[in-house]
């Protein structure tokens, strides 16, 4: 587990260098992938300490980490800035290519009832676990239908059905073709035997071109 010490100017540099290459930040710096999905709520691309300042002062009170990676170098720096700036630091760990599970479910849509708005959300592209969050948010939260609300996975917002990113939109199509029918509502869905983690993964099918872009071009986390 990498240690990076923040106290010191060479142990603040190293976390920097770390952050810069390993995570690809290089590619963040002028480009956030950040859009207002309603006007308490942003999502973004995994933002940099100096953007966090502007988010703040643009508003911003809560930051949701939507990544994990406790013992990684942006979650060093994304912690130390939040403190600095009297931001709130919320941890949501999702997955990318994991059908949620229940207790994710009912978590997001706590979540989003008890955080403190505005909030900026973020997952590392801004593309896919920033994506199905929006969903939930704008579900439970904004009380769009889940066909309307699945707009958030969406490729103007960069995420890509087709690979293996996809088994988010799958969840929520197999929702549309087997719950809603029934008059069920996504979370007596979710709740009931029909809803299957494993079972609905195994059935989703990634197309060989959407995986090579995100697992081979994009290296989608």
């Amino acid at each position: 587990m990498a240690d990076f010490d923040l106290s010191t100017p060479k142990g603040r540099v190293a976390t920097y260098l770390d952050y810069l290459w390993k995570d690809h930040a290089y590619l963040r710096l002028g480009f956030s992938n950040a859009h207002w999905i309603s006007d308490e709520l942003v999502r973004t691309n995994q933002p940099w300490p100096h953007q966090l300042a502007e988010w703040k002062r643009r508003g911003i009170k809560t930051v949701i980490n939507l990544r994990g990676g406790f013992d990684a170098s942006f979650h060093a720096l994304e912690k130390d800035a939040c403190a600095r700036l009297g931001l709130k630091m919320v941890d949501f760990t999702i997955t990318s290519r994991e059908v949620p599970s229940r207790a994710r479910v009912h978590g997001a849509k706590e979540l989003f009832e008890t955080i403190e708005y505005p909030a900026l959300m973020h997952c590392k592209s801004g593309a896919d676990r920033a994506g199905i969050m929006s969903v939930f948010y704008m579900h439970f939260r904004k009380g769009l239908p889940i066909r309307e609300a699945l707009d958030q996975l969406h490729i103007r917002y960069l995420h890509v059905k087709q690979g293996k990113t996809g088994v988010l939109d799958y969840t929520f199509e197999r929702y549309l073709a087997e719950g809603e029918p029934k008059g069920q509502s996504f979370l007596e869905w979710v709740d009931s035997d029909a809803y299957d983690e494993a079972a609905i993964k195994a059935d989703f099918r990634a197309n060989m071109w959407g995986r090579l872009l995100t697992e081979g071009v994009l290296k989608r986390e």
